[in-house]
């Protein structure tokens, strides 16, 4: 039954990189097009585009940390997430991928609304908002979880060494 569960998670880990890879190859479509493309009136502006491209990248690049996650953490460990010290150790590494992702987004998003798009400035504060929102929630959830790490010393010398044999 183990076996079956570690083949879900190496699946779910490839098709994080499948999309990760469909994402910068469409990134790198798109600044293609944005370099090569001649001025056209009905087409967004060639700093829009890229924008755009780098909007793509943050979302690949956060599909492909959590491929990475999923893999190292419930394959290359072969343990199951029990104990508080690894719940938030694979908290801690999701939640690092959603806010900086999120708030990239929101940069990326106050650059479009300086430049023609000044309706999307609405939804680079509620990004932003976000972003905040989840690293407060996480700090506070780090903070009251600090006595698990004194109820549990080996576990977490256990997840150390464990660090050190996949890396």
């Amino acid at each position: 039954m183990l076996k079956l569960f570690g083949a879900g998670y190496i699946a779910v880990s490839i098709f994080f990189f499948v999309c990760g890879t469909a994402l910068v190859g469409m990134a790198g479509w798109e600044i293609w097009e944005a370099l090569t493309a001649a001025v056209d009136a009905e087409a967004p502006p060639r700093f829009v585009r890229i924008l755009e491209c780098i909007g793509l990248l943050t979302i690949a690049v956060a599909a492909f940390e959590l491929g990475q996650t999923v893999l190292e953490e419930e394959v290359q460990r072969e343990t199951s997430i029990s104990t508080p010290t690894r719940v938030r150790r694979f908290l801690s590494r999701f939640l690092i991928v959603v806010v900086v992702s999120l708030s990239i987004e929101c940069l990326v998003a106050a650059f479009e609304s300086l430049h023609g798009h000044p309706e999307l400035l609405v939804n680079a504060g509620v990004i932003g908002g976000c972003a905040a929102a989840l690293l407060l929630a996480w700090g506070g959830f780090i903070w009251l979880n600090v006595s698990a790490e004194h109820l549990e010393p080996q576990a977490m010398r256990e997840a150390k060494a464990e660090d050190e044999n996949v890396a």
